[in-house]
C-alpha cells in the first residue's frame, strides 16, 4: 500500500485468549495536501458509481459469519461445491488493497467521490460520500458477487437487504465520476487489471436504493 507502519501493540488478556494466544493491532497514517482532497462535495444528479472487485470478506461482518458457521453446523476444512479451497481459506482470503489502483486512476481522471465498502456495506459508507439530500440507485445484476456471498446468504437463509448492509458482496471500492469521464475511467481500470462494474447513479432520492 506504499504506507508506513509506524505504531502498534500487542496484548495479552488472560481469561480473553487462550493461553499462548495475543492480539496484534497496527495502524497506518497518511496525508494529502488540502487542495487535492476529495469530499464528495461536487457530486451531482446523474453522476456514475463504478466498483472494482473485492478479493473476498475482507475484514468486517465476522460476527455474523461465526453465526452462520456455527447455525449452520458448517467445517472450516472442507471445501464445498463452488470453491477452490477450504471453507477456512476462503473466508480468511487477505483483504485487497486499491491504494496504487486509486493513486494511478487519480492522476489520468477527474474522480468526484471514492467509497470503501467495509462494516455497514453498501447502505452505510455510499452516504457518507454523497451530499446531502442525495442517494443512489444501484442496479445488483451488475455486481460480481463472489461465491463466498452467495454461500453465506444460503448457508444462513440471510436477506438480501442485510448482506448488503453487512458485506462488500463483491464490491470491495467505489469511483463516482461525472458520465463525460466514465469510459476513460472503465479503460483505466481494465489497464491496471480491474473488473469494473457500473453500479448505477446518483439521484435525487436520499439513500441507497438497489434493485434486485
Amino acid at each position: 500500500a506504499e504506507c508506513a507502519l509506524i505504531g502498534g501493540e500487542t496484548a495479552e488478556m488472560p481469561g480473553m485468549y487462550s493461553e499462548g494466544h495475543y492480539d496484534i493491532a497496527g495502524f497506518t497514517v497518511g496525508a494529502v495536501e488540502k487542495k487535492d482532497l476529495i469530499t464528495g462535495k461536487d457530486i451531482k444528479e446523474g453522476d456514475i458509481l463504478v466498483g472494482i472487485s473485492s478479493s473476498g470478506v475482507h475484514s468486517n461482518g465476522f460476527s455474523l459469519v461465526r453465526k452462520i458457521i456455527k447455525d449452520a453446523n458448517l467445517d472450516l476444512k472442507k471445501m464445498y461445491e463452488g470453491f477452490e479451497n477450504s471453507l477456512g481459506e476462503e473466508l480468511l482470503t487477505p483483504t485487497k488493497i486499491y491504494v496504487k489502483t486509486v493513486k494511478e486512476v487519480l492522476k489520468n481522471i477527474d474522480v468526484k467521490g471514492m467509497c470503501h465498502v467495509t462494516g455497514g456495506g453498501f447502505y452505510e459508507n455510499i452516504p457518507r460520500i454523497i451530499p446531502e439530500g442525495m442517494g443512489v440507485e444501484i442496479d445488483s445484476k451488475n455486481i460480481n458477487e463472489l461465491q463466498v456471498f452467495k454461500f453465506l446468504e444460503e448457508k444462513g437463509n440471510i436477506p438480501k437487504e442485510e448482506m448488503f448492509n453487512v458485506f462488500n458482496m463483491g464490491v470491495g471500492f467505489i469511483f463516482v465520476v461525472s458520465k463525460e469521464n466514465l469510459d476513460k475511467l472503465v479503460e483505466k481500470l481494465e489497464e491496471l487489471q480491474e473488473k469494473p462494474m457500473i453500479l448505477g447513479e446518483v439521484n435525487r432520492k436520499v439513500g441507497v436504493e438497489i434493485k434486485w
